[in-house]
């Protein structure tokens, strides 16, 4: 049963109980004749079939639901199905009717175009980590394999914490935590081998560690836990392996420049130009004209990446690896998307003012880790 079913009832009109006899017989309806009732007795002085007449007996039906046009966190969120909408024409009010504009003062102005967010304090908290990780990037090294890991953790942490609070489900962050840090340092030292290790190796801990908790759940968290040691450090363990390379600041900062430029590429033109719905019942506000946007920019500027800062790099090796980028970042956000709506939550964290979590600014850079990974090293080698 769908749920447009909701308050019809048992059956079309209500003729009265049906133990009254069996054949053909005939209703004497005031004003309507007799009526013919195949299958149900002759019932004297029986109401006429109406809606009127089917509530007297008939079972409680259920009003169907009404849902608000605009929900509590947009008003294009697309979660309405199974609900019902007012139908029918409008009801004029002769009680309380409506003022008539005067024509004599101005329009009120339509709303302006709103991200949803603080955007001063995104953009400075934006640019604050973007310091932090240009300057670890290019002093030492091994201090921005950290900062990955700091990252890694606290996405984790993130992730297990919402996963706990909205559907119950304990994946244990401390193997998590301990082996994602482990498998970024692994990916960079050891290259692709030691990040599958450490793969293993926290998958298998996480199978133990659940075992010191009573078995009921042990399939659900213990899966939850695998893919959150996939979905998190591993994917993160990629930008790790960029840096091995003798050019890998340059890689690492290509990659993240691309990102970032496709996510702004997507929001300055989908904020202007958007009107076509790209994925309505996961982002309502991702826009295909968007879409368009991150891939306009992303090209240009993995062309010039390419050119300028990757060795041996040819431009359009960089129109590639920008198309790359923007079809990834958008299948991440929309995958991260996903997970948020599952459950039922914005944001998957505070800790960024006018960005959510640490992982609501992972969403997008790790898919792309591996696929810029696998790109530059066709292009140009391992390094």
């Amino acid at each position: 049963m769908n749920d447009s079913s909701w308050g019809a009832p048992p059956q079309a009109g209500y003729w009265g109980p049906t133990d009254q006899g069996h054949g053909h017989g005939h209703v004497q309806s005031p004003g309507h004749g007799q009526v013919h009732s195949p299958g149900q007795g002759h019932v004297p002085g029986a109401a006429p079939a109406g809606p009127a007449y089917d509530a007297y007996e008939a079972p409680q039906t259920r009003p169907m639901p009404i849902v608000p046009d605009v929900t509590e966190f947009g008003g294009n969120q697309d979660d309405d199905r199974g609900a019902a909408r007012p139908s029918g024409a409008p009801v004029r009010n002769d009680t309380n009717p409506e003022p008539m504009p005067d024509p004599s003062q101005p329009a009120p102005k339509p709303p302006k175009k709103s991200a949803g967010r603080d955007l001063s304090a995104a953009i400075g908290v934006g640019v604050g980590l973007g310091a932090v990780i240009v300057a670890s990037l290019f002093v030492v090294k091994a201090v921005f394999v950290g900062v990955v890991a700091v990252a890694v953790v606290v996405g984790l942490w993130e992730l297990t914490k919402r996963l706990e609070e909205r559907k119950g489900i304990r994946a244990p962050l401390v193997p998590l935590a301990l082996g994602g840090a482990a498998m970024v340092v692994a990916g960079y030292v050891r290259g692709a081998e030691g990040a599958w290790v450490a793969m293993a190796l926290t998958a298998l801990a996480v199978l133990v560690w659940r075992m010191t908790e009573p078995p009921e759940g042990y399939l659900r968290d213990v899966t939850a836990g695998v893919f959150a040691a996939f979905y998190v450090p591993f994917l993160a363990t990629f930008v790790a392996m960029m840096l091995t390379a003798d050019d890998g600041p340059q890689r690492v900062l290509t990659f993240l420049l691309l990102t970032v430029v496709s996510d702004t590429g997507a929001y300055a033109v989908g904020w202007r130009f958007g009107r076509h719905k790209l994925a309505p019942r996961i982002s309502p506000g991702k826009t295909r004209e968007g879409l368009l946007g991150a891939v306009s920019f992303a090209m240009v500027a993995g062309a010039l990446c390419m050119q300028f800062l990757i060795d041996d790099g040819a431009w359009w090796q960089g129109l590639v690896l920008g198309l790359a980028v923007a079809v990834t970042a958008t299948l991440g956000d929309l995958g991260e998307s996903m997970i948020k709506r599952d459950l039922g939550i914005k944001d998957m964290g505070t800790l960024l003012p006018g960005h959510g979590g640490i992982m609501d600014r992972l969403d997008s850079l790790l898919p792309t880790a591996p696929v810029v990974w696998l790109l530059l090293v066709l292009f140009v080698g391992s390094g």
